[in-house]
């Protein structure tokens, strides 16, 4: 069985779209889905009356809003639920994920987002810079994918740099365990300063990144459905917005050379890529050996 996949749930449209991505994730890998509500700890709690009813109150409520989330999980699912205290809701998820040995955690966009569309907020933003399991960010809107859709495909950006072993090692992992294909993308000639002659560095970046994603590809296992494609645009944004994209797709990118030793760090390639994707986006912790996994 695959390792359990966390979700950060919260009983608004924001962690509905999150927990119906983790569902799919959940249910097309075989994996268990544990829910989790994090509630402010007592330390953090300055409004709040100390009072143990109001404590058993919300912890009440809690469960409530969890069991209503769960309620029509498909049937053979094997799911648990958890209320924790912590000081943030991030630092309630990791610690969550590190006592059930989580391959995966899921989170929400921030309210006001549009539908299709990534905001990174509070928590998410915490996550992706200290976060040691691969965290999925969910746009708004998750949730009106079919459970049917399962995870038909994985896009996975690569860069030139050397780094790429711990991205390219969780597609593997994936594509084995849901049965999704594989399309490695490359961003290399995109978002070029407008003072360099692009024509003759896009030729060039061209051919050397069709050349990384060959070798890329030839490592993939050989049951592994997989093309490759280099985005064209003359921004990152503009790129992605002209790749198609599947309902229930999911796009993998590795942490940004700035990143800890099996920590994440958002890189600026990712960051302007999550503008435009509108299907979640995993990013991967930096391995002790990686010297840098920003798809840039």
């Amino acid at each position: 069985m695959s390792a359990p996949v966390v979700v950060g749930y919260t009983a608004t449209k924001a962690g509905s779209d999150a927990l119906a991505l983790a569902t799919r994730l959940a249910r097309a890998s075989g994996a268990e889905l544990h829910s989790v509500i994090v509630l402010p700890a007592d330390t953090r709690s300055v409004i709040t009356p100390p009072k143990s009813g109001y404590d058993r109150y919300l912890q009440d409520q809690a469960d409530a809003w969890l069991a209503d989330a769960v309620a029509d999980l498909p049937a053979g699912l094997s799911h648990a639920e958890h209320v924790r205290y912590a000081d943030s809701f991030g630092e309630g998820l990791l610690q969550a994920s590190h006592e059930v040995g989580a391959g995966h955690l899921v989170v929400g966009g921030a309210d006001g987002s549009l539908r299709g569309r990534h905001r990174v907020g509070t928590t998410a933003a915490e996550l992706v810079h200290t976060a040691d399991v691969p965290v999925v960010l969910v746009p708004r809107g998750a949730r009106k994918t079919p459970l049917s859709a399962g995870i038909p495909r994985l896009t996975v950006a690569l860069g030139t740099r050397p780094g790429a072993d711990e991205v390219m090692a969780e597609a593997v992992r994936l594509a084995t365990d849901t049965g999704a294909r594989v399309r490695l993308l490359s961003l290399v000639t995109v978002d070029l300063p407008a003072t360099v002659d692009t024509g003759v560095i896009r030729v060039a970046g061209a051919a050397h990144a069709q050349d990384v994603l060959a070798r890329a590809q030839s490592s993939l296992p050989a049951d592994i459905d997989s093309r490759v494609v280099v985005g064209d645009g003359d921004s990152i944004e503009e790129a992605v917005a002209a790749l198609d994209w599947e309902p229930g797709e999911l796009v993998l990118v590795g942490s940004s050379r700035l990143a800890q030793p099996k920590r994440l760090f958002l890189g600026s390639t990712a960051t302007k890529m999550l503008r435009e994707l509108p299907v979640p986006m995993m990013v991967v912790p930096r391995s002790r050996a990686a010297e840098g996994g920003d798809p840039s």
